[in-house]
């Protein structure tokens, strides 16, 4: 499960995946949570990178009300060619989603505090993602779902799934055109090494998806965790 995550950079975004992000005006997210927009990044048939914003929730292209709709948050990396709403996007819409970290929740007696997960030199990095647009609309929506995998040993401690933080050197091959074999993408969607993370307590604010700001993954206080 990932339910929240940041952007906390986004200066040096469009250099560090390769697309013109100069159309955007981006500014840090440190509480990204469902329905919301966010950059994505994705290959043409062409091959070129493009970025665009898009909502956090995949609706599939061929939905027909939305209102009775239910927006796909996560898609298991192990079930995907198994549901019909990543049938396409599978083969066609692959994406990156560009983050600095994640939020899960430890229990802690009766309580469950929030706890950031991120990369230790603090570098932007992606997780895996599908993309579909729903057209007939003006304009289309364009929606996104983040993959997920189990989870390394650090991850293991406060949830049994992940979302699945792509290597740099497994980037291109996510999003370039065409279809990907089952086994390229079981290697490609596999657990991120647990050494390159790091993982701490931050403040229950996190948990009101309303609030925004850097001082929500400032470590906390909270000693009762086993970190």
């Amino acid at each position: 499960m990932c339910g929240r995550f940041t952007l906390a950079l986004t200066v040096g975004l469009g250099e560090r995946f390769g697309v013109d992000d100069t159309g955007l005006s981006l500014s840090p997210r440190f509480n990204i949570a469902p329905s919301q927009q966010v950059p994505i990044i994705y290959a043409t048939h062409t091959g070129e990178r493009v970025i665009r914003m898009m909502t956090w929730g995949l609706v599939p292209s061929w939905t027909r009300d939305l209102t009775g709709a239910r927006p796909i948050i996560n898609a298991r990396a192990d079930t995907l060619s198994e549901r019909p709403s990543f049938h396409g996007p599978l083969a066609r819409h692959r994406c990156l989603v560009p983050a600095t970290g994640f939020y899960e929740w430890q229990k802690s007696g009766t309580q469950k505090v929030p706890v950031y997960i991120r990369r230790k030199d603090q570098a932007l990095f992606a997780f895996a993602g599908l993309f579909d647009i729903l057209k007939g609309r003006d304009p289309p929506l364009w929606t996104f779902t983040i993959i997920t995998t189990e989870p390394n040993a650090l991850v293991a401690r406060f949830h049994d799934r992940m979302p699945a933080i792509l290597q740099p050197r497994d980037e291109a091959r996510w999003i370039a055109p065409g279809p990907i074999g089952e086994g390229e993408r079981k290697a490609i969607l596999s657990p991120c090494p647990d050494d390159i993370l790091e993982a701490y307590p931050v403040s229950k604010a996190v948990n009101d998806p309303q609030q925004d700001g850097p001082h929500l993954i400032q470590r906390s206080g909270d000693r009762t965790l086993d970190l």
